[in-house]
């Protein structure tokens, strides 16, 4: 039987909430077989992070070759990617195998607030752009790639996510989930459109890895040989569930993860 197969470049979440293991959480949990290639090391857990370990660059490149080498992989997903050596090794990378698909997740600071990328790794995330289907900010993360105010309503998401593409991206997914109102709205923006997903807005602090999860989702239904507006679609529904349900599971003592297997435990 031939199975989906999607590979995470990104961090490691010692405590297994987000990063490479949300990401193998996601891929199982909606039926694609997962690799990985890791960028960081984190110490961290539901209330922090204590301590980051940069992989080297040509370390990550070893690991993203041998599983091109080896596998038919059908869409990447890259997450943290720590300093300006790793955001060129990811770049190197891509442009070496040139995968069907690519989701990229810029992410800034974990949702404890620690930083996640070096400043000086900014033009490296921005110029991976070109190489990604579709890019997954949150509202904070697509106000700093513009160096812009926070987008407070749906036009200003609008906005930002069109002057996103111009880094070269086919596709900017703005999630809303940071936001107000009863609902949480994400925009898939495209050059000739616009598609609207959203779901209701859950009360629960158990939100760890939420963004991680979202963008690993996607990567599975596009893996799968869904649509991206299929794939954005059932990622938002699996995301809001897993959020619906995280209360069900006590996983430390600060934000929880969310239930990434919640219709089976």
């Amino acid at each position: 039987m031939a199975v989906p197969v999607a590979l995470t470049i990104a961090g490691s979440d010692s405590s297994g909430g987000a990063g490479i293991q949300a990401d193998l959480k996601t891929f199982a949990a909606l039926g694609v077989y997962g690799a990985s290639a890791i960028t960081a090391l984190t110490a961290q857990n539901t209330t922090g992070v204590a301590a980051i370990h940069n992989v080297p660059a040509d370390f990550i490149a070893a690991q993203i070759d041998a599983v091109f080498a080896d596998l038919d992989v059908g869409a990447v997903k890259v997450g943290m990617l720590g300093n300006a050596a790793a955001a060129g090794a990811v770049a190197a990378g891509l442009d070496r195998h040139r995968p069907r698909h690519v989701v990229l997740d810029p992410v800034l600071v974990a949702s404890t607030g620690a930083d996640l990328l070096r400043a000086d790794a900014m033009d490296g995330l921005r110029s991976l752009m070109s190489r990604a289907d579709v890019v997954t900010p949150n509202l904070f993360e697509a106000a700093t790639l513009l160096d812009a105010p926070l987008a407070r309503d749906e036009d200003a998401m609008r906005a930002q996510a069109q002057k996103l593409l111009a880094f070269g991206a086919g596709a900017v997914l703005i999630k809303g989930g940071h936001g107000g109102g009863p609902d949480s709205v994400d925009l898939l923006v495209e050059a000739d459109g616009c598609a609207r997903f959203t779901a209701p807005r859950i009360a629960t602090k158990n939100t760890h890895g939420t963004g991680c999860t979202l963008a690993a989702a996607v990567a599975a239904g596009l893996a799968k040989g869904l649509s991206l507006n299929a794939a954005v679609r059932e990622a938002k529904a699996y995301v809001s569930a897993a959020i619906a349900a995280a209360d069900r599971v006590k996983i430390g003592g600060g934000n929880g993860p969310v239930h990434h297997f919640h219709k089976w435990w």
